[in-house]
């Protein structure tokens, strides 16, 4: 037995436009989700033998130290 899930009109016409001719609803949400985490794995790594992950981690501080002071 499944599961059903609620979604509004806009959703389902959204969904129902992404949907192939012989695709289920079932089918496509799963097409999705495989999709998203291949794209999440590509992006894995991109940042490896960079600095930019600890620039990141500056600027994300400076933006912290940035909030509730009296200067911005």
């Amino acid at each position: 037995m499944g599961k059903s899930i609620r979604v509004d009109e806009d959703t389902h016409a959204a969904l129902a436009a992404l949907k192939g001719e012989d695709e289920t609803f079932d089918d496509l949400l799963s097409r999705l989700v495989s999709e998203r985490r291949e794209t999440v794995r590509e992006g894995a790594g991109l940042w490896a033998n960079t600095d930019a992950a600890e620039k990141a981690r500056q600027a994300r501080t400076e933006m912290k130290r940035g909030i509730g002071s009296d200067d911005g």
